[in-house]
């Protein structure tokens, strides 16, 4: 909050989703991957062919979080409300485990 409170700027509280790539020799391989990867939950994935015929396939999980906590340097929340997307977060972080 002490640094939060002396920020002159904007300042956005962001929790990145869970990625997980995965080099894979085959298409077939990564079409797998993506088909479970897709069934247990991680929504965003994708699988990518490279110029070279790399292939790819990124695990990628749907629990982000992206709030404005201040603008110009005025205070935009509480602090319980960042209390809250601490909370929040670190939720997510479980489910990323």
């Amino acid at each position: 909050m002490t640094a939060l409170e002396k920020a002159t700027g904007d300042v956005v509280f962001k929790f990145e989703p869970f990625v997980l790539h995965v080099l894979c020799q085959e298409l077939q391989d990564a079409q797998m991957l993506h088909s479970v990867a897709v069934d247990s939950g991680f929504r965003n994935s994708g699988i990518t062919v490279g110029r070279g015929g790399k292939i790819t396939m990124a695990v990628r999980s749907t629990h982000c979080l992206e709030v404005p906590l201040s603008h110009k340097g005025r205070l935009l929340v509480s602090e319980e409300y960042i209390e809250f997307l601490v909370h929040v977060a670190n939720q997510k972080m479980e489910e990323n485990i």
